[in-house]
């Protein structure tokens, strides 16, 4: 098969599109599935059930689909699944699902930078960039285009909303609203993510808007629920602020204050 190097050592079942491009001593399980244009570069092990999307890039000694951490595995079918045009870099860890049948999901184009942990049944967007050394424990959801800081760690089941950027060296025990940009440990939400707001082409009202919820939940000495009342009556509710109102109600962890 072209672009194979004759060191990597790939299962026979293994199912690679015909252009993959596979570097040396690198080795791919049985169940796993690869789509056209990705390239795995040398040293990368693949495992499990496996499926990477097309036109990504594994980098040197990745680790993809291998068994969870959990100690409450007990055996059966789990899962991995990465999207089109993801990169994953040097020392990347993607356990499988603790459960049978079970999915870790990583979206399409993302940035996922060395030695980063996905933790078994994380839900990973589209367009997320995990920065250096960022750690996710098990059951963390991203949604699509949140940045995480280098040497972050996000507590198992929390959820981080869309368009959020954390801070580096941050500790995510709840749940960070969507378009905020937070940081520290104790984590603090500090103002919207004016810059990424730009940058995703949301539109001006949105931003004036998100500026007006952000001093409602965090600026106004509310409750939870008093905030959310507010913003549902106070404000115009265009599709961002409907996310963020639907985003806090569904939260099981609190919001990070």
């Amino acid at each position: 098969m072209p672009g194979i190097h004759p060191t990597a050592v790939i299962a026979p079942s293994a199912s690679l599109a015909d252009d993959v491009e596979v570097g040396p001593y690198s080795v791919i399980g049985p169940h796993v599935r690869v789509g056209a244009a990705t390239r795995i570069q040398s040293h990368v092990v693949l495992d499990g059930h496996t499926t990477i999307g097309s036109a990504c890039t594994v980098f040197p000694f990745a680790c993809i689909g291998t068994q969870t951490q959990d100690l409450k595995y007990r055996g059966g079918v789990a899962h991995v699944e990465i999207g089109d045009q993801t990169t994953i870099r040097e020392y990347v860890t993607v356990n499988a699902s603790t459960d049978d049948g079970g999915i870790t999901r990583i979206g399409s184009r993302c940035h996922i930078m060395a030695y980063a942990h996905v933790a078994h049944d994380c839900r990973v967007g589209n367009e997320v960039i995990l920065a250096n050394c960022g750690t996710l424990a098990g059951h963390v959801i991203l949604e699509d285009q949140v940045i995480l800081g280098g040497l972050s760690a996000v507590h198992q089941f929390v959820r981080v909303g869309r368009l959020c950027i954390i801070g580096g060296c941050s500790k995510v025990t709840q749940d960070v609203p969507p378009f905020m940009m937070a940081d520290g440990n104790p984590l603090q939400v500090h103002t919207i993510n004016a810059i990424g707001l730009k940058r995703k082409n949301i539109s001006a009202e949105a931003q004036r808007l998100l500026k007006k919820a952000h001093k409602i939940l965090y600026r106004h000495s509310l409750s939870t629920s008093q905030a959310v009342a507010r913003l549902e009556t106070e404000l115009e509710q265009l599709e961002e602020i409907r996310h963020l109102v639907e985003f806090i109600r569904a939260s099981e962890r609190g919001i990070t204050k």
